[in-house]
C-alpha cells in the first residue's frame, strides 16, 4: 500500500515526484518510459526557465538526476491498464499483471500520437512510418521523407531530420502552417524542406518499405492571368477537390497532434470533447476525491513543459493535503 501513485514520467509526473518526496510521501512511479512526449523529440528547448538553450534529452537527464537520490520514490517500468477506487483506496492494474494500491493517485500519463487513419499507415509502421523522429531519424540518412503536420511539432521534426535526410516535404491540412515564426524561419534557412499547404493525406504505399504518399490537393488553381479560381463549384462550399498528387518518399513522420492517454481511467473522471480530463484549476483534482490529473492529459489550454511541471508540483502538494486530511478523519 502506497501513499501516492504517480502514473507517467514526463515533466508533470517527475515534478510531482520531487514534491511528494519533499513531503516524505511513500510514492510509486509507474511509467512506460521517461520524458513523455519530449522524450520522443530531439529538439532544442529555449523557453524553460533556467536554461537559455537545452536539448530535450539533456533536460530529461537533469530531471532524472534530480530524482535519483530521493529514497521515498519507487519506480516500476510498466503500463497502467486499469484504475479503480474501492472503499477509499485506489486500485491499479498494469500490463504486466501487477496490482498496486494507494490512498491517492496523480495521472500524468500525457498523450499518445494521433493517427492519420489512412490506408497503409499501420501496415508500414516501423517500415517507413514513424511517430518519433528522435527514435528513427538516423535510419533515413540521405533519403526523401515527408512530415505530416504544420504545427511546432512538425517543424521541430523537420529541423531534427535536416541533420540526416536529403529532402523533406512538410504537409499541412490548413491554409497556412501554425508553427511559431522562429521555427518557420529556421526551417526556411536550413533549406531542405518544401512546405505544401491544403494537403490531405490519402494513402501510404510501398512494398517491404514505404515508397510513396498520396495526398489530395485542396489548393485553388490559377488561370492564365494568374488569378485564383476554384477547380470546381463544390470546393467553394467546403467539398474536397479530386486532384491527387503522389510524392516519392521513403519515410513518413506523423505529427498531427496527440490523444490524451486516458483509456485506463474511464468512469472516475469527466472529459471534455477532446478526451482531456476535467480538473479544478487550483489543485488539479478530478471529480473523484484523491485523484488528480496534471500535464497534457488534462484540460489545460497551453501544453508546455514548464506548465506541465508546475501542475505536477501543484497536484503533488494537493495530494499530500488530501492524504493528511483523510488520516485526520480516522
Amino acid at each position: 500500500m502506497y501513499d501516492l501513485i504517480i502514473i507517467g514520467a514526463g515533466p508533470a509526473g517527475l515534478s510531482a515526484c520531487v514534491y511528494s518526496s519533499r513531503q516524505k510521501v511513500k510514492t510509486l512511479l509507474i511509467t512506460k518510459d521517461y520524458g513523455g512526449q519530449i522524450g520522443r523529440k530531439a529538439v532544442s528547448i529555449e523557453n524553460y526557465l533556467g536554461f537559455s538553450n537545452i536539448s530535450s534529452t539533456e533536460l530529461i537527464k537533469k530531471f532524472r538526476d534530480h530524482l535519483a537520490p530521493m529514497e521515498s520514490i519507487e519506480t516500476v517500468i510498466d503500463e497502467v491498464i486499469q484504475l479503480d477506487k474501492k472503499g477509499g483506496v485506489f486500485l491499479i492494474s498494469t500490463k504486466n499483471k501487477k496490482n498496486f494500491e494507494a490512498e491517492a493517485v496523480i495521472i500524468a500519463s500525457g498523450a499518445d500520437p494521433r493517427l492519420l487513419e489512412v490506408p497503409g499507415e499501420k501496415k508500414f509502421l516501423g517500415r517507413g512510418v514513424s511517430y518519433c523522429a528522435v527514435c528513427d531519424g538516423a535510419m533515413f540518412a540521405d533519403k526523401t521523407v515527408v512530415v505530416v503536420g504544420g504545427g511546432n511539432s512538425g517543424f521541430e521534426t523537420a529541423i531534427f531530420l535536416n541533420n540526416y535526410v536529403k529532402k523533406i516535404y512538410l504537409l499541412e491540412y490548413g491554409l497556412k502552417v501554425k508553427a511559431d515564426e522562429e521555427n518557420q524561419t529556421l526551417v526556411k534557412k536550413l533549406g531542405k524542406t518544401e512546405i505544401i499547404t491544403q494537403a490531405v493525406v490519402k494513402k501510404i504505399e510501398g512494398d517491404k518499405f514505404v515508397k510513396s504518399l498520396t495526398y489530395q490537393d485542396l489548393n485553388p488553381v490559377r488561370d492564365s492571368k494568374g488569378e485564383k479560381k476554384m477547380q470546381n463549384k463544390q470546393i467553394s462550399n467546403g467539398a474536397k477537390t479530386k486532384k491527387m498528387k503522389k510524392l516519392a518518399v521513403e519515410g513518413v513522420f506523423v505529427e498531427v497532434g496527440n490523444q490524451p492517454a486516458t483509456s485506463f481511467v474511464k468512469g472516475l473522471v469527466d472529459f471534455n470533447k477532446r478526451d482531456e480530463i476535467i480538473v479544478e484549476f487550483e489543485t488539479c483534482q478530478t471529480k473523484t476525491p484523491g485523484l488528480f490529473a496534471a500535464g497534457d492529459v488534462n484540460i489545460g489550454k497551453y501544453k508546455q513543459i514548464i506548465s506541465a511541471a508546475g501542475e505536477g508540483a501543484k497536484s503533488a502538494l494537493a495530494a499530500y493535503d488530501y492524504i493528511q486530511r483523510k488520516r485526520l478523519k480516522k
